[in-house]
């Protein structure tokens, strides 16, 4: 798959216009943000991290991305992913997001519209971003230091080089000061 642009609309104001430069690209790895309406605390409660974890795997066993790591917290999600050859980004959070539609409806929530995407460039360090996924369900105070976050996904050859960096798979006490 060769790099296309999405969005239809004309540059403007608002999200039109980050729109604009978004481009898809096979192998790339992609740092994304999903947001439900807000305010919610119900995304990462164990009626929807199911659903969620199913449809994260549906589209990696259907070959639209390979999910790096992913974090479900209360009112978002933030991944890694590497964009599989099917279709594009915008096609598979349009897929995941649109799938989820009808759970989320029955818990009373809806995604709010678009998402946060950042391609990393091939040089990127990867692991601040990791990092920040790790780390966000302690800074945002739901978990305790000692304790691990249900809502966590690492793909095993990214486990194997992060755990490391891991105080026995929860963060070390002064990476939360």
């Amino acid at each position: 798959m060769t790099p296309t642009a999405h969005g239809s609309r004309l540059p403007g104001d608002g999200y039109a216009a980050l729109r604009r430069f978004r481009w898809s690209a096979e192998g790339s790895n992609y740092f994304l943000t999903f947001n439900a309406t807000r305010p919610t605390d119900k995304l990462a409660g164990s009626e929807l991290l199911a659903p969620i974890t199913a449809e994260r795997e549906k589209l990696e066993h259907e070959g639209d991305w390979m999910v790096r790591t992913w974090v479900t917290m209360p009112d978002h999600i933030h991944a890694l992913v590497r964009l599989g050859v099917r279709a594009s980004l915008a096609e598979n959070v349009r897929r995941f997001k649109g799938r989820l539609a009808p759970t989320l409806r029955r818990n009373g929530l809806t995604w709010q519209d678009g998402y946060y995407d950042h391609q990393m460039r091939a040089d990127e360090d990867a692991l601040p971003v990791f990092l920040y996924i790790f780390l966000n369900p302690y800074r945002a105070g739901l978990v305790r230091s000692d304790e691990k976050w249900s809502g966590f996904y690492w793909a095993p050859e990214d486990w194997k080089w992060f755990a490391p960096f891991t105080n026995s798979e929860t963060p070390f006490p002064e990476w939360l000061r």
